[in-house]
């Protein structure tokens, strides 16, 4: 028997976890573990499973630490300070000493330190305030470290922010990836040089080669396609929400992209909505393209979150997700054909919509 658990966010008061067995296959509700309004976002340390982090995605916004408990339930939060602004809808780990949280509704964000213990956060770190071009506003998505910098998405801004540390803790903007205007840049994905990004007010995936140079603007799109599954009910309406590149295998040696359709629309697919595969065909100027592997229907409502298992414990085989609407539950699918197929193993409705998800 292999057991995995997982906890997943969203916008209630707790954070839940599950219990999922891969022989069964099962999907088991273990806890509700309070957590404050609207834990949208969740992640785990990069190295120390048993920590956890969080938003509270409030007007007040707070970034929050929690452990992870044997039973499967989180204790805390062990330590809770201001996100610095409004509405944070990301957090993540920028290395194992400093986390970034991102304030959606007031376009800023801090990068927090912690101490020696990774759960508790000082509280000296200076708020970035984003660029806003004329007649929009920023609406940062995302944080992701890549070599010595900080990649963070824009919605508003339609660019790709370039952050890098210019005194200890001191984080300052020093480039941009600029996106197609009007795309809405909101979570991106890196493999190798490449950057894809998915943009939610165009639901297109795009690739990009990125620039050694971060005060470069020189970074033509390489491909670009439409992630919406053909013939969509009359209605309906897609806000990108989600992209994931998971680690290749022995099991999985392709390089895959796997991204999420959410229908924010009236016209709803009676399938549910859809995750679309990728590949990345000959990646270079002249004939670079993204092809489509798969449109899997998943009986979901508004799919904001999803995430694969860990390579190290072989849960990188599994994929789990949930709507921010509806009544589909949190759904786990297995890869199959390499990972150019997505196939239902498990599902729980106990808990009706998530917005995100850690495995430990």
């Amino acid at each position: 028997m292999v057991n995995f658990t997982i906890f997943a966010g969203g916008y209630t008061a707790f954070i839940a976890s599950y219990l999922f067995n891969s022989d069964a296959p099962s999907l088991s509700l273990l806890a509700q573990s309070p957590s404050g309004q609207n834990p949208s976002w969740i992640i785990s340390h990069p190295t120390n499973l048993s920590i956890l982090y969080a938003t509270n995605e409030v007007e007040q916004g707070l970034l929050q630490s929690y452990l992870v408990n044997p039973s499967g339930s989180l204790t805390g939060p062990t330590d809770s300070i201001s996100s610095g602004g409004n509405g944070p809808a990301f957090c993540g780990p920028v290395s194992d000493t400093q986390v970034a949280v991102l304030n959606f509704g007031s376009g800023d964000g801090l990068i927090v330190p912690t101490t020696a213990d990774p759960d508790i956060f000082t509280q000296n770190a200076p708020l970035i305030t984003f660029p806003v071009p004329s007649g929009t506003a920023s609406r940062p998505h995302m944080a992701l470290p890549f070599n010595d910098e900080v990649f963070v998405a824009d919605l508003g801004a339609d660019t790709i922010w370039r952050l890098a540390e210019q005194s200890p803790n001191n984080y300052q903007i020093v480039g941009s990836i600029p996106q197609p205007a009007g795309s809405g840049p909101r979570h991106f994905a890196i493999q190798d040089e490449f950057i894809y990004v998915l943009h939610e007010i165009t639901s297109t995936l795009t690739a990009q080669k990125i620039p050694s140079d971060p005060t470069s603007l020189d970074s033509p799109i390489l491909a670009t396609t439409s992630i919406i599954p053909s013939n969509p009910p009359i209605g309906s309406k897609f806000a990108a929400a989600e992209i994931l590149i998971p680690p290749t295998t022995p099991q999985f040696p392709t390089p895959l992209i796997y991204v999420s359709n959410r229908n924010i629309g009236t016209g709803k697919d009676p399938r549910g909505d859809s995750i679309a595969i990728f590949e990345h065909v000959i990646r270079d100027a002249s004939s670079s393209y993204l092809s489509l592997v798969a449109q899997v229907f998943t009986g979901l409502d508004q799919i904001r979150g999803m995430q694969f298992g860990r390579v190290e414990d072989g849960g990188v085989e599994f994929l789990v997700a949930s709507g921010f609407a509806g009544r589909g539950g949190v759904v786990v699918f297995k890869r199959v054909d390499g990972g150019r197929n997505l196939v239902e193993v498990a599902r729980n409705t106990d808990v009706l919509t998530r917005t995100s998800f850690v495995w430990v």
